[in-house]
């Protein structure tokens, strides 16, 4: 009944339709610095409130095929849109800290090669460029299904290291960033699952 309800709402609404609304969290947080409510420091608040809202997204996307398995609740069409959006969330996160927070070049290179959480970050985000780039029409057929599919499978330690990133980078024992890591595995156990059961069945 739950999945009826929500696959008949989402269908007449465009995948593209998100890129829109995706707009305003950051706009918003953008408004609120330059008005001063973000407290003190706004600089680390968004910088830390785009990285966590990239997670979350990150979190959403890849819970898309479960959701359709094991739930009946189909929301595939708007994968490739969220995929996109969590890139650019990520990306501003990246820009908030190279531009506004740490500003000197040649700090950003020793925060990287000193900082453990920053190096994880950071080759966090490298895995998700390829898949970023490769988020088009144009991409799948210049790269074939199969190798484009085997490129993708980058998302899943992508989003592995994101969810690490987040738990070296609070300070002190905070449940948030363990939740997120337990729902990621959770989820990449799912997504496994899903897959091997049919090969099994047909042995």
């Amino acid at each position: 009944m739950i999945a009826a309800t929500v696959n008949k709402a989402a269908r007449p609404v465009p995948a593209w339709a998100l890129y829109f609304v995706a707009v305003i969290p950051p706009v918003w947080l953008v408004y609120l610095g330059l008005t001063g409510g973000l407290g003190v420091d706004p600089v680390k608040v968004m910088e830390h409130q785009m990285g966590e809202w990239g997670l979350q997204l990150f979190i959403a996307t890849l819970a898309i095929t479960p959701l359709r398995r094991y739930a009946g609740i189909n929301l595939l069409k708007f994968r490739r849109a969220l995929g996109v959006i969590t890139f650019f969330y990520i990306l501003g996160h990246l820009l908030v800290w190279l531009v506004l927070d740490v500003q000197i070049l040649a700090q950003v290179w020793a925060d990287i090669l000193k900082r453990p959480y920053i190096t994880v970050g950071m080759a966090s985000f490298l895995l998700m460029l390829p898949l970023a780039l490769t988020s088009n029409n144009l991409a799948v057929r210049k790269l074939g299904g199969t190798a484009w599919r085997k490129l993708h499978w980058l998302t899943y330690p992508a989003v592995i290291l994101g969810g690490v990133h987040y738990l070296m980078l609070v300070k002190g024992w905070q449940w948030e960033p363990i939740i997120y890591l337990c729902v990621i595995g959770v989820l990449l156990l799912l997504r496994q699952g899903g897959k091997k059961a049919p090969r099994t069945a047909a042995s």
